[in-house]
Order: C-alpha cells, then sequence, then structure tokens
C-alpha cells in the first residue's frame, strides 16, 4: 500500500482528515476554529510534527530491517514490490474472500454433466458480495414493508407535504419581524415619532423633486388629499413605491434605486401622516377617492323609521 500512498500523499491527506474534522465537530462560529482556539492550532502544529515524526521513524527501521534480510528475502522482497496493483498478493487475497473463485486448474471438478452445443456449465457457487447483498434485501424489504404497510409510518410523499407546510409557517413567522424581506402584504403602518422622522427624511432626499417638500404635487400627484391613482393606504403606497408607478409616466421603482424595505415602510408610512395637511397651492387632485373597505363602517346620520301608524290616504 506504501507504493501506491507514497509518504507526500499520506501525511497531507490524514491531516487534512484531522483537520476537517475539527473544524466539523467544534463550534466556533463564523470563524474557522483554528483561529478562534489557539488551543487548535497548537493541537494541529503537534499532530503534524508527530505525523512526520512516525513517518521518519517508520522509514529508518524499514531501512534497518531491509539490511538485515538475506539475499534471497531481498530478493523476494523486491519482486513483491515491482508488482502492479492486480498482482499484488494482498489485492488477489482480497478478491478471492469476495469471489471465492477457484482456480482454473479445478475447473475440471466443476463441470457438470449436460452441456449445450458444445457449451459446457461450471458449477461455481455464487460470490459472497451477491449472496450477503441478496441477504440485505430481504431484510430491509421486510423492515420497509412491517414499518410503511403494516406500522402505517409517513412515506416520504406526506414527510414532504409535512416539512412543506412547516416551511411555510416558519417562513411566514420569518417574514413578520425580517425588515429587508417585508412586502406589501405583510407591511404595517408605523405612527412613532422617530419612524416618521427617517420617513420624512427620506422623502426630502427622494421623493421631494416631484412631490414638492409639502408633498402637494409637482411633476407627481399631490400626495396630501384623498385621491389615489394607484390606492391609497399603507399596502397600495408601499407597493407603489417599491414597484413603481404607471408605465411610461409614473416614478421609478424604489427598491430598483436603493431603498430598502424598511426604508419604504417609514417613507410610506409619512406620506400618510400627511394626508388632510392641505398645503399652499395644492396640485389638482388625480385619480379616485381611495376608502379603506377593512376599516369599521360608521353611520353618521340618524336612523330613521317609519311611523306603522301613519293614516294611510
Amino acid at each position: 500500500m506504501k507504493k501506491f500512498f507514497p509518504v507526500y500523499v499520506r501525511v497531507p491527506l490524514i491531516f487534512f482528515i484531522v483537520f476537517a474534522l475539527m473544524e466539523y465537530f467544534i463550534d466556533s462560529g463564523d470563524k474557522p476554529a483554528f483561529v478562534k482556539y489557539p488551543m487548535v492550532s497548537l493541537f494541529l502544529f503537534v499532530f503534524l510534527f508527530i505525523l512526520i515524526a512516525i513517518e521518519i521513524t517508520l522509514s529508518a527501521v524499514n531501512r534497518v530491517m531491509y539490511q538485515l534480510l538475506t539475499p534471497e528475502e531481498k530478493a523476494q522482497k523486491e519482486l513483491e514490490e515491482s508488482l502492479s496493483f492486480k498482482e499484488s498478493t494482498w489485492f488477489k487475497n482480497l478478491m478471492h474472500k469476495l469471489t471465492k473463485t477457484e482456480p482454473i486448474e479445478k475447473e475440471g471438478d466443476l463441470l457438470m454433466d449436460h452441456d449445450y452445443d458444445g457449451i459446457k456449465e461450471l458449477d461455481n457457487n455464487l460470490p459472497p458480495w451477491w449472496v450477503y447483498l441478496f441477504y440485505i434485501c430481504i431484510i430491509f424489504g421486510v423492515i420497509y414493508v412491517v414499518r410503511y404497510d403494516v406500522l402505517g409510518a409517513d412515506d416520504q410523499e406526506m414527510e414532504l407535504k409535512k416539512e412543506m407546510a412547516q416551511a411555510k409557517i416558519d417562513v411566514e413567522e420569518y417574514m413578520k419581524t425580517a425588515p429587508d424581506l417585508m412586502d406589501e402584504k405583510t407591511v404595517v403602518l408605523l405612527t412613532d415619532a422617530p419612524s416618521l422622522a427617517a420617513g420624512k427624511e427620506i422623502f426630502m432626499t427622494n421623493c421631494a423633486a416631484c412631490h414638492r417638500a409639502d408633498a402637494g404635487g409637482q411633476i407627481g400627484p399631490n400626495l396630501t388629499d384623498d385621491h389615489w391613482i394607484l390606492g391609497g393606504g399603507i399596502k397600495n403606497v408601499f407597493h407603489t413605491i417599491t414597484n413603481g408607478g404607471r408605465d411610461g409616466k409614473g416614478m421609478v421603482s424604489w427598491k430598483n434605486n436603493g431603498l430598502k424595505p424598511k426604508e419604504i415602510q417609514k417613507v410610506a408610512s409619512y406620506i400618510l401622516s400627511l394626508q388632510g395637511s392641505n398645503p399652499k397651492d395644492p396640485k389638482e387632485a388625480e385619480g379616485e377617492v381611495w376608502v379603506d373597505d377593512s376599516a369599521p363602517k360608521t353611520d353618521a346620520a340618524a336612523a330613521t323609521t317609519k311611523d306603522t301608524t301613519e293614516v294611510k290616504k
């Protein structure tokens, strides 16, 4: 084996296997274990030193043992080392254990009495690897039938459905607290002063050029009245800012121009806080009056009932 795995292959291979195992089993967070924990680096250094020392020692012992061999033993050893991989003794022994093949000299003992057009049949035993694999398949089949057909365990399709359902729940829970993954379905209106102040700053930087600093409208529409081109409310305004206005004449998509979902939420909330602020010389209303269908409806008019005792004429 040393012929096929020389020292310059064995030492790095063993070292990197140990290194990979330590990195896998040692929890070091976002840093490599040998960087976060100096003792790991020290251990790897000592291990490499010992590994090299063992190889040097074994090489020296082999040289000494070779010098102690007789000329015939030296010739035999050199012959074995000159053999190819498939001709080596250990490989032949391994293949014989796996196949249990009989030498060709004993072929006459294995011949069966019949033949077909001169084709003779040998009574060879099945190779052990095939027999063992067949037994393993039988055992696996019995366990499979008992587990899934008798005990009713979840099959792959059912496991996939459960995992998909759980994944959907996990994603929805994560979306509730992940600002950068917010969309128009999960966004909520912000009313706290710090968020509105941040939204105002974003508005002045990116929106005031088209909507005026007081949001009264210039190139863009007036944002302080109750008319909306693409719908009002936090979800519609968030969607419009994120994806842009009407094709060809609306504003750009701000998700592609540097604003994150959390920033869009803040500026949308600030815009809605300006409703009814009545800026000076506002732009003429555009779009339609938007009514929030989800808001509770109240009837300001007094209910009237008809007097059933009224005299009919």
